[in-house]
């Protein structure tokens, strides 16, 4: 147990090391004042998203970007509650009068796939006017100079693919902060794994690439059985594919804002809906990552409970928190300061002893278990 323990938390000060230091080596983005050129197909699936859409809505018209380079596309994803008469209730106000208003058109989702959301994105991308497509979530809040900062990123830059900065809502309870510290350190690991040359993660509420691209990789293509992953899965075919063209847009004028889970057993779902697709990962650095994590967390729970059952030195027990401690806290520190959410921190204690619980169920559920996501269950 002593050597396997040493030999686990060597991999992890080794992983959370290399991933510090890429975050450090990803430069921070600041838009030159250019005249806009880029055009962008901004597509958004949904479903029964009607409380969300609204605030969506409000904030894409409050885009500081001109109006006729860009579209939004809204996937209806088969909703059963009033979300499309939500969005043409929207659209006929007087603050989308037609003569100003961007173009958006409501389109309904061609199944056909185990994967509503891959789905749906492919089905807008046959209709999409431009080449660039963007895509975001329903329940998001779009930054004014949003499309502004991805036009001047590509027009500096040689880019195919953009990964975008995402955080959650600020919100008040240690459930919310839970939320988004977690959220912090998937960024951290996010921006790190660029910053090392092996990008693994990205975020689809934020996320960015060529219309070309996405064709030449073909699309969804062979991981349509598995529900979830629509960012993922194509950010490794497109990285495999164009692994010079694959950026980071670290720019505070970017960042998009997206809503926590309410309860805990909506945040289980979630989570248990994105631990799936790991076992699909294609590179085998995000395989080793998340096996690295794993372990560690299960290493933590392992040990304190052997502790308390008088089988395990306090001393090693000690050692084993303080070293992780420090290590998830570097890791999130520099990212709550891009953010703007170092009040986060707060609940950090509380939530860096309750983190390895979480993670290690909802690992271990999510091989055994299916999930329910918008209505819908998805089996194992």
């Amino acid at each position: 147990m002593l050597v396997t323990g040493f030999i686990i938390t060597l991999l992890y000060v080794l992983l959370i090391g290399s991933l510090i230091r890429g975050f450090n080596k990803v430069p921070f983005f600041k838009p030159t004042e250019t005249k806009s050129k880029t055009t962008f197909t901004v597509i958004v699936p949904f479903r029964n998203e009607a409380e969300n859409l609204p605030a969506l809505l409000k904030s894409i018209q409050d885009l500081k970007y001109p109006i006729n380079l860009f579209e939004v596309i809204l996937v209806d994803d088969d909703s059963n509650d009033n979300s499309v008469e939500v969005i043409k209730k929207v659209l006929d106000t007087s603050r989308f009068r037609r003569d100003i208003r961007t173009d958006i058109s409501i389109i309904n989702n061609e199944r056909k796939t185990n994967a509503p959301k891959k789905d749906a994105i492919t089905t807008a991308i046959h209709s999409a006017k431009h080449e660039w497509i963007i895509t975001t979530d329903a329940d998001c809040l779009l930054p004014e100079l949003w499309l502004n900062s991805f036009d001047a990123f590509i027009q500096q830059t040689t880019t195919k693919c953009i990964v975008g900065p995402v955080k959650y809502h600020d919100a008040n309870g240690f459930l919310n902060h839970f939320q988004s510290l977690d959220l912090l350190s998937l960024q951290g690991a996010t921006i790190g794994g660029f910053g090392i040359n092996r990008p693994f993660l990205c975020n689809g509420a934020n996320f960015a690439y060529k219309k070309s691209v996405f064709n030449a990789v073909n699309g969804f293509e062979g991981n349509t059985n598995i529900a979830s992953g629509d960012d993922i899965f194509l950010l490794e075919k497109v990285a495999k594919t164009y692994p010079k063209s694959v950026h980071y847009l670290k720019c505070e004028g970017a960042i998009v804002s997206t809503k926590p889970q309410k309860t805990w057993a909506d945040l289980f779902s979630q989570r248990m809906r994105w631990a799936a697709k790991t076992s699909a990962y294609n590179t085998v650095f995000a395989k080793l990552t998340g096996l690295i994590v794993l372990l560690m967390n299960t290493l933590f729970v392992t040990a304190l409970f052997l502790f308390l059952f008088n089988s395990f030195n306090a001393k090693i027990l000690l050692y084993i928190i303080v070293i992780k401690l420090y290590l998830d806290f570097l890791l999130i520190y520099k990212k709550a300061a891009f953010f703007n959410q170092k009040h986060l921190f707060k609940s950090y204690l509380l939530g860096f002893f309750v983190y390895p619980f979480f993670s290690v169920y909802v690992a271990f559920a999510s091989i055994f278990k299916g999930y329910s996501w918008k209505g819908r269950t998805f089996k194992k």
